[in-house]
């Protein structure tokens, strides 16, 4: 078996990044990433991108402080699909937990969909706790540009910082 090793580096989600993120979801939720890098020009949030030494965004996710005082909310986490199980989302993970510390927070809270339980398994790998569930949902553009409502029940999970 052949060894590959990539270099990665986490910075900041960039308006220049947004044609590379494609696979992050479908065309609407990327054009919608512009809102979430002003709300992180203003503080609101951090959007991260974990990135390639020549600088495509191969992993995204945001922590919002404006979800539940003293806590930091990570959502909308994603590895593209050709390198999950890579070992990306757990830095993509680490680092946003490190941005939460950094603002002096101790909490960092998520929820993960029912019916993933890949993702739930690492975020009980990295030690989150879940707490409750709570219904979400949210608007899919399909491929005719066709908005419909998906829905779905997350597990809330929860990790102390300190």
């Amino acid at each position: 078996m052949t060894e590959i090793r990539l270099h990665l580096s986490v910075r900041d989600l960039t308006d220049a990044d947004l044609p590379s993120c494609g696979w992050a979801g479908s065309p609407k939720h990327v054009r919608e990433l512009v809102n979430q890098i002003r709300r992180a020009e203003a503080g609101e949030v951090d959007y991260l991108a974990v990135c390639t030494p020549v600088g495509l965004p191969v992993a995204v996710g945001g922590i919002d402080y404006t979800v539940r005082p003293g806590a930091g909310t990570l959502w909308q986490l994603g590895v593209h699909p050709a390198l999950q199980s890579c070992g990306i989302g757990t830095l993509l993970v680490r680092s946003a937990e490190q941005r939460i510390s950094t603002r002096g927070l101790t909490l960092a809270e998520l929820g993960v969909e029912e019916s993933n339980p890949r993702a739930r398994a690492l975020y009980e790998r990295l030690g989150y706790r879940a707490f409750g569930s709570e219904l979400e949902s949210w608007d899919v553009e399909a491929e005719d540009g066709s908005l419909r409502r998906y829905e779905t029940l997350c597990t809330l999970m929860r990790k102390d910082l300190a």
